[in-house]
């Protein structure tokens, strides 16, 4: 959620940025409301100081033994028009708060601007595309009976997959080097967080309720699968003032991911790139504001780093303005490389929100030289998705017999078995 004072004191210039990513903002509604609203807490605090002025007179007056009859009048009289003001102003609060919800951040000032996908900018590429002397396969040719699309439509429908054998193993082995590499090297601590979360923590996050129809909710309950476990692990500092000495922060998890894909109709419904249940391991740092900038190429350079090892080439690319997720001020999408494509599709999001998330969560630090509390900034990266992952080796590493060749890093955990 936006700075409300922002809001408040600088809507014009609130407009104008959020305007590059098309985002209109009702200012006009919000000046109405926000006038409304200050005039019914001036008069709804002019009532409350009204009435406690005629409680002590009461007060005096019985104590003098006088009658107090008509000041009892008085002061039901007061209460009823109290009351009247009262809801008046929380109705207009709460269609403040509606339009509140559905502000999404601003854009720092070096995103691209831009309206799409197709606006976003390149930064850099890594490794040379792999080149073969035979026509490259596709991960579903690739995937063979191993890769069982059927009997996942049997089980649960369309945009599930059933793994076997050395895929299933790959895709575990894929996972736990990724969990790894960011606590054993990167410095993340490994937390395993509940699947099912409360409306709140996704309000939390941004995803609702703006993205709530991207959700799996459960029925006749408050709980919602997880459609990333940046979700429940940025929830960890939810109301919680944390010590300067404690940030920053850095959690790395792996888990599945539900979404419904929602607005996907029609793309990608063959293969492993677009599933409602998917697993990925995320990483979540909190940071003081001033270091958030830093951490996010830290992040970054963090996801890189398991293409790296893996030897898959990709490029990163800076997201623009019209292409940002809701709560994000800025994003780096890493795309790998897909021979079966021949094109590169994205495996890592990594985005600062700034204290976007953090107002919505009512997450602080003690700052120790004013001892007044502040928002931490909240960042979220993939590191990476494991599905995708195991897609990107699948076409890189297959040979003219439809093999696949286990990448080195990964040997350690596939049990002696170099070749699916």
């Amino acid at each position: 959620m936006l700075d409300l004072k922002l809001l408040r004191e600088k809507p014009d210039w609130v407009a104008e940025k959020l305007s590059l990513r098309g985002y209109v903002l009702p200012i006009e509604d919000l000046k109405k409301l926000e006038a409304e609203r200050k005039t019914l807490q001036t008069e709804t605090q002019d009532l409350q100081n009204i009435r406690n002025t005629h409680s002590r007179e009461i007060g005096i007056a019985k104590g003098k033994g006088m009658p107090v009859e008509h000041l009892l009048e008085k002061m039901h009289s007061i209460g009823e028009e109290l009351k009247d003001k009262e809801a008046a102003l929380e109705v207009v609060q709460s269609s403040l708060q509606r339009i509140y919800e559905l502000i999404p951040n601003i854009p720092h000032e070096s995103v691209p601007i831009g309206k799409d996908e197709q606006q976003n900018q390149e930064v850099r590429r890594w490794g040379e595309l792999p080149k073969f002397s035979f026509t490259p396969k596709d991960h579903i040719a690739l995937g063979g009976g191993n890769m069982d699309f059927e009997a996942a439509t049997r089980i649960s429908g369309a945009r599930f997959v059933v793994l076997k054998s050395g895929l299933a193993r790959l895709h575990r082995a894929l996972a736990q080097f990724m969990i790894d590499l960011h606590t054993r090297d990167h410095g993340y601590q490994e937390v395993y967080v509940p699947y099912l979360v409360k409306t709140e923590s996704l309000y939390g996050t941004g995803q609702y309720p703006k993205l709530a129809d991207d959700q799996f909710k459960i029925q006749d309950s408050d709980l919602w699968l997880i459609p990333t476990s940046e979700v429940a692990v940025t929830n960890l500092v939810r109301d919680q003032i944390l010590s300067d000495e404690a940030l920053p922060l850095k959690h790395a998890c792996y888990s599945p991911c539900f979404r419904s894909e929602a607005g996907s109709y029609g793309k990608d419904m063959k293969g492993m790139i677009r599933q409602h249940q998917f697993d990925k391991v995320e990483m979540v740092q909190i940071v003081k504001p001033e270091t958030s900038y830093a951490a996010l190429e830290e992040m970054l350079k963090h996801a890189e780093t398991v293409l790296q090892k893996l030897k898959l080439p990709y490029r990163v690319v800076s997201l623009c303005t019209g292409d940002l997720g809701f709560s994000s001020a800025k994003t780096y999408d890493l795309e790998v490389y897909l021979p079966g494509q021949t094109r590169y599709r994205e495996i890592s999001s990594c985005s600062n929100t700034e204290s976007f998330q953090a107002r919505r969560l009512q997450a602080r630090f003690r700052d120790p030289a004013t001892n007044r509390t502040e928002f931490v900034h909240t960042l979220n990266g993939s590191g990476v998705a494991v599905g995708r992952a195991l897609i990107a080796v699948m076409e890189n590493y297959q040979d003219e017999a439809g093999r696949i060749h286990v990448p080195e890093v990964l040997l350690p955990y596939m049990g002696g078995m170099s070749v699916i």
